[in-house]
């Protein structure tokens, strides 16, 4: 009879692909780490497996909108998410203002505080960051998440936060100014907004938020996203190219391909041990595979991640979760 695999090192060697892999070229100080005893690792990806498989737990949004090149444009974001200064602005040090004396001494602070900034500016002084959690969320833990988040990623940095909502998802719009306060000048790349999500997500755990930071691909999701500017140009009518809905281009399908891959070799690796748990988890599995969207209509073959011998060959699960047969 063949020896069960070590699930510890398979998990690992999978699941941080699926779950880790943004992190590998940032540094950051809450960098998940999987070295060391694979018990630990493997026991953070088993936490990642049953969040995103089986609880399919909420998942964070974090999203650069656009940015102001000059003080002209800075003003009116900061004017714009607090509703012309009637909502409360928080800024880096903590202190909550309203009103338009608050919005002229952000400005002055902003446009002398460091490099001087102009009305118009050749690049970009300020980034426009919105952080969303699905409706139903509650509010002021959303708030306090992004607070949290800031004080970690936006460490050196003049930026203001507001609270939204009143809207159906409760999110902070974060106006962060691009120079540091050692002259060091943000430049968010696409691992570093994976990494933001990924400290959005533990921070609404901590406050006992069950949120999550799975990329697309290890979802089976393949939806683009629109830039809020091309958002307000099609509302408007000066939109003239509209993007295909999906990502389609042989990149993307190989990085949803390779996350399929990494699933069903955790699945199976699930189903060999026997375990009742493991099969629990490898059910959930395959029926999170059928509902992914990239792989339910058949761009990717999903086949059951339970091997036609395990099947046979395993116990009955008490709760019924592992299903009976197979498509």
């Amino acid at each position: 009879m063949a020896q069960p695999p070590n699930i510890d090192g398979v998990l690992v060697q999978w699941g941080d692909r699926l779950f880790f892999r943004g992190n590998r070229t940032v540094r950051t100080r809450q960098e998940p780490r999987l070295k060391g005893d694979p018990r630990q690792g493997a026991a953070a990806i088993r936490q990642r497996i049953e969040a995103t498989a089986l609880r399919r737990a909420p998942q964070v949004m974090v999203k650069v909108t656009g940015g102001g090149r000059g003080m002209r444009a800075i003003a009116a974001h900061v004017r714009y998410i607090s509703k012309n200064g009637r909502l409360e602005m928080e800024d880096e040090r903590g202190e909550e203002m309203r009103g338009k004396g608050a919005l002229r001494e952000i400005g002055d602070d902003w446009r002398f505080g460091g490099s001087y900034i102009p009305d118009v500016a050749e690049r970009r002084e300020a980034y426009n960051i919105m952080l969303s959690m699905p409706g139903g969320t509650d509010p002021l833990s959303v708030q306090w998440a992004a607070r949290e988040f800031a004080r970690v990623e936006l460490a050196d940095h003049k930026y203001v936060m507001v609270l939204h909502d009143h809207q159906a998802n409760p999110h902070v719009h974060i106006s962060v100014r691009a120079e540091s306060k050692h002259g060091k000048r943000l430049n968010p790349r696409k691992a570093d907004l994976h990494r933001w999500r990924e400290t959005f997500a533990e921070k609404l755990r901590e406050r006992g938020i069950d949120a999550e930071a799975t990329r697309q691909a290890t979802r089976g999701h393949s939806r683009n996203y629109e830039p809020i500017w091309r958002v307000k140009a099609g509302e408007d009518g000066r939109l003239r190219t509209h993007k295909a809905a999906s990502k389609s281009r042989g990149p993307a399908k190989d990085t949803r391909a390779e996350a399929l891959r990494a699933w069903m070799q955790i699945g199976r690796a699930l189903v060999q041990t026997r375990e009742p748990r493991n099969l629990s988890v490898a059910a959930s599995i395959k029926s999170f595979l059928q509902d992914a969207p990239a792989w339910s209509t058949g761009e990717h073959d999903a086949p059951t991640p339970v091997p036609p011998a395990a099947e046979r060959a395993r116990s009955p699960v008490q709760d019924g979760s592992v299903e009976r047969g197979r498509p």
